[in-house]
């Protein structure tokens, strides 16, 4: 299951979303910023971004804060889901 990141009103009513989508667990960890039909992935181990399309100066400063603000639960939450693919790099059997 999907983990969603609780946005400010104006964020999400200019749909605005950050997810830890399902079925990425073989990927390095990030949250997926979405608006709309784009989509940028931000990196939760050294908070920079995957991809270089669609621009990453495209979000807004904002939106940004907010994940930086919650990127300790954000963290928590891709080793709760992918505990094989933690963010420490430590699968949990180890």
């Amino acid at each position: 299951m999907s983990y969603s990141l609780k946005l400010p009103r104006r964020l999400k009513s200019a749909g605005w979303r950050v997810k830890i989508r399902d079925k990425e667990r073989l990927e390095l960890p990030h949250v997926t910023i979405l608006h709309r039909a784009r989509s940028w992935r931000f990196g939760l181990r050294d908070m920079q971004y995957l991809d270089l399309e669609p621009e990453p100066a495209d979000i807004p400063d904002d939106l940004l804060t907010e994940v930086v603000a919650h990127i300790d639960d954000l963290r928590r939450e891709w080793d709760a889901m992918y505990p094989g693919n933690r963010i420490s790099g430590q699968a949990e059997h180890e």
